[in-house]
């Protein structure tokens, strides 16, 4: 839930935070710093959030500490925020925030190409995540090109039906030009073999080769992102 949709969901309700602090069982001064953005929901307030009929966005999940080495079923994972090419695997909500399972994601040395191919999706369907986190956690793991490569794809893919995020994802990308590392990197695929390099270095889509990957994927291709 962002700030405004709690701000929404009190109006609607005709309540002065005052009510709404009471129905949550918090002071007054929470329910104001939440719908100031300055302070995080818990994972607690967001479930009875939830249960009060206020629609939770998973952007609000809260990022869990130490996260790295935790087992991510990403296929489930991605099920639960309503890829659609994981509809099956779906085990009901969400337990990730967007922006850590995308990172989490992005740091495999070896991913499954049909999750490699839901990334764009990621990132198009949450495209209001936190990005300063994001490209924070990213140069932090030089995951820089994989990350700015994914934004070029998804934006490409908004161009036509999402205006408002495609500048947004833009403008991420375009930050993270001024870091793009030198070195070729794979789109979470570093177990290829070198005559498949070899052959990427051919193949690879533009959106790949200006990010220094090694990588057919196109916009194109993927076609659950739209």
């Amino acid at each position: 839930m962002l700030s405004s949709d709690l701000k929404t969901a009190r109006a609607e309700r005709h309540w002065t935070q005052q009510d709404m602090a009471r129905a949550l069982g918090v002071s007054q001064t929470l329910v104001c710093l939440w719908e100031r953005g300055t302070r995080p929901f818990s994972r607690s307030h967001l479930s009875r959030l939830s249960e009060l009929g206020i629609v939770v966005d998973s952007v609000s999940l809260p990022l869990r500490a130490n996260a790295d080495g935790t087992p991510v079923d990403f296929a489930t994972e991605l099920g639960n925020l309503g890829y659609p090419g994981f509809a099956h695997c779906r085990q009901g909500a969400p337990a990730w925030n967007p922006a850590q399972l995308l990172v989490l994601a992005l740091s495999e040395s070896t991913l499954d190409r049909r999750v490699a191919e839901a990334l764009p999706w990621l990132v198009l369907r949450y495209w209001k995540m936190n990005w300063d986190w994001v490209r924070r956690e990213a140069k932090l793991r030089d995951l820089q090109n994989r990350l700015g490569f994914t934004l070029s794809l998804a934006q490409e893919l908004a161009q036509k039906d999402s205006p408002e995020a495609a500048r947004c994802l833009s403008a991420v990308e375009q930050g993270l030009r001024r870091s793009l590392l030198a070195m070729e990197d794979t789109y979470c695929n570093d177990r290829m073999t070198q005559s498949e390099r070899n052959w990427l270095r051919q193949e690879s889509s533009k959106e790949a080769v200006s990010w220094n990957l090694l990588s057919d994927l196109r916009p194109e291709l993927l076609t659950h992102a739209v």
